[in-house]
């Protein structure tokens, strides 16, 4: 039976692909900060391990018998008053994962990146990503790549965020127009890309982008949530450049919605062909208006 080594099994999307996993008989291995355990408890034939791939102190003999590495480790804000940075998280993270793959003998390395992941990115969260990619190609490694679009599921933080507001307030903010497009991708098909690529010898050596099967423009998104919530949503239009000043501004707080970075991506769009990566691996792509329903409830 196949062992992975699962980096950020914790999160949203992590959760999932611990769930798949087991489902689909791997043995599974958790790397955790200490204190993180309660979070995969009820998980029982669990492996877990106290370490911090920001810490490679912490990483000598942690991938002891696993075959496969799964790295999810990754963040949407950095708060660098807390040390938690785009470079130390996604690109010296990787790094590090990297080099305790070599030196313990794990070939095979399965990395979540993201789309619009490249060199010349307008943000420091697209650099920091597409250096972790470079950095995992040339690792010598048998890798493959995703670059998801934005995930949507139970416990997402966006369409819950809308919905949110929907449900108290019936009315969302949209900046600028909302007319730039998404793709936006269901867990579950994300997850079981994941999941089947660990023994597709095909996949080695490739790079996927992950959409869904629709290219939304943003204003479609909350209709489509308002739908589901049997709820009118008034879009409150707020001009770029009054947003961006109020999110370099109030950047410092967790609890303002979003960054300026965030605003420079959104307005670029998020778009892929999503069709090599759905038949490569044989996965139904799954709606969002579909996908959302099932755990969209007033």
């Amino acid at each position: 039976m196949m062992k992975v080594f699962l980096t950020g099994s914790t999160g949203f999307v992590g959760k999932q692909i611990l769930h798949d996993l087991l489902e689909n008989n791997y043995q599974v291995k958790c790397i955790l900060r200490q204190g993180s355990e309660q979070k995969i408890a009820h998980y029982k034939d669990v492996e877990i391990v106290h370490g911090d791939i920001t810490d490679p102190s912490s990483l000598p003999g942690k991938l002891a018998g696993c075959d496969t590495i799964i790295n999810l480790v990754g963040i949407i804000r950095e708060f660098p008053g807390k040390g938690i940075t785009f470079e130390k998280l996604h690109y010296e993270g990787t790094a590090n994962l990297v080099r305790a793959a070599r030196e313990q003998g794990v070939r095979r390395f399965i990395q979540m990146s993201a789309l619009g992941a490249r060199p010349d990115g307008k943000t420091p969260y697209q650099q920091t990503k597409s250096r972790a990619e470079e950095c995992v190609r040339n690792a010598g490694l048998d890798y493959t790549i995703f670059r998801p679009s934005i995930i949507f599921g139970p416990g997402d933080k966006f369409v819950n965020l809308f919905a949110g507001m929907l449900k108290t307030q019936q009315f969302v903010p949209v900046i600028g127009n909302g007319r730039y497009q998404m793709q936006p991708v269901a867990v579950e098909n994300v997850s079981m890309g994941f999941v089947k690529s660990i023994e597709q010898e095909d996949a080695v050596g490739k790079t996927f982008d992950v959409g869904g099967p629709e290219k939304i423009e943003f204003n479609r998104i909350i209709d489509i949530i308002g739908d589901v919530l049997c709820v009118p949503p008034h879009k409150l239009h707020i001009p770029v450049f009054l947003m961006s000043l109020a999110a370099e501004m109030l950047d410092w707080l967790p609890a303002f919605p979003v960054t300026k970075e965030q605003i420079i991506m959104l307005l670029e769009g998020n778009t892929c062909d999503e069709k090599p990566f759905f038949e490569h691996f044989s996965i139904k792509p799954i709606c969002f208006k579909t996908g959302i329903s099932r755990y969209l409830i007033l």
